[in-house]
């Protein structure tokens, strides 16, 4: 039996390993945190993403976790739409989106991985090409070696020495989950420099983001700062911060991978964050590391691990391109260059976001 050892346990480390497993590999999961857990935000799946966990045999308990998402768009700060886009009609074209908390879709992908093969509390301290895993318990040899440790990664940063550092996007974020709320859709507003979006989660309560130009390291934390920022702006942004607690508000500046040469050296693959980290803007981060940990595995057990290079990393890296264009477009900060931007969101009719999506949503196995 082939061995692999996948190093983080996210999404993308947990989804690899319940791949290959699918496959008939042994797995060992290396994780740093003391436990296999996520942080308490939401996430979008969508279409691509839920087809690559079909392949994976997940799909339907996903789904019973999720809800669907509804009416999405974009308005301005004030509630006036700039652009709808009906979540049936992606559904018709491409297939279902749906939203859960974060932490349940690592439930079912942990389910999916034997219990002896998770081992959490472990530093990987150096990684070589030749499948070998140097860590703190140790030392773990394998036929593959998965670097799914995020944009951070210290598989990437043993293997590919060389690679460039990750990049400031120019902008900080903000993650929360308020208390049980109704809202009447989901959607995001864009303002001047900075956003504000939400959806509901199926018990009720609403998943929260907000985005703001700052410099790297300088943006404040914390509900008073987001209450500063976005209190005034149109309903239900004020009710949603009101019901939402501090220890819920999450922080973190935004950043992406500048382009790798290579996903794969040697016997190391990487996958997720570690090989294309990108901005949030498609909400395909997640999204497209269950892609990766499709294809890596089929590719792994085929005997042809340069394959998942080709096929992964002109999508994701095109990918990655995309968000980052949509996201300076989304961070103007000038009053004549936003009412531009508005403008033409106003006028551009809702068949071209459905067009632009196409290259990202319909990826199939």
């Amino acid at each position: 039996m082939r061995k692999a050892v996948v190093v983080g346990g996210g999404i993308g480390g947990l989804a690899t390993a319940a791949a290959l497993v699918r496959q008939g590999w042994q797995v060992e999961v290396l994780e740093r945190a003391p436990e296999f857990a996520e942080v308490g935000a939401g996430i979008s799946v969508w279409p691509n993403a839920l087809r690559a966990l079909d392949v994976l045999g997940l799909g339907d308990a996903v789904r019973e976790r999720s809800v669907l998402s509804g009416q999405a768009g974009f308005k301005d700060s004030s509630g006036n739409w700039l652009s709808r886009m009906d979540t049936a009609e992606v559904e018709t074209r491409f297939g279902p989106m749906v939203m859960l908390h974060r932490a349940e879709l690592l439930d079912v992908l942990r389910a999916a991985v034997p219990p002896d093969a998770l081992r959490s509390g472990i530093e990987v301290q150096r990684v070589r090409a030749d499948g070998t895993v140097v860590h703190s318990a140790g030392e773990s040899g394998a036929d593959l070696v998965v670097g799914a440790d995020g944009i951070r990664s210290a598989v990437r940063t043993s293997v590919w020495g060389s690679s460039p550092a990750p990049r400031y996007a120019g902008y900080a974020a903000w993650r929360m989950i308020t208390a049980p709320v109704e809202i009447e859709d989901s959607g995001e507003s864009w303002g001047r420099g900075e956003r504000f979006g939400f959806a509901a989660l199926p018990d009720g309560r609403v998943y929260c983001f907000a985005v703001a130009n700052a410099p790297e390291g300088a943006a404040r934390t914390g509900l008073a700062e987001l209450e500063r920022r976005f209190g005034s702006w149109h309903d239900p942004i004020p009710a949603l911060l009101a019901a939402t607690s501090e220890d819920s508000v999450l922080h973190h500046d935004l950043y992406e991978m500048p382009p790798l040469r290579s996903y794969v050296a040697g016997r190391v693959a990487l996958v997720g964050d570690a090989a294309h980290a990108m901005t949030p803007n498609l909400g395909q981060g997640a999204c497209q590391a269950l892609e990766d940990a499709v294809v890596l595995a089929e590719t792994a057990t085929s005997g042809d691990l340069p394959a998942y290079d080709r096929q992964r990393r002109p999508r994701t890296q095109q990918i990655v391109k995309r968000s980052r264009q949509i996201g300076a477009i989304a961070q103007w900060s000038s009053r004549p260059a936003v009412s531009l931007r508005n403008t033409a969101l106003r006028l551009a009719p809702s068949s071209a976001a459905l067009r632009s999506l196409e290259p990202v949503l319909d990826w199939r196995r």
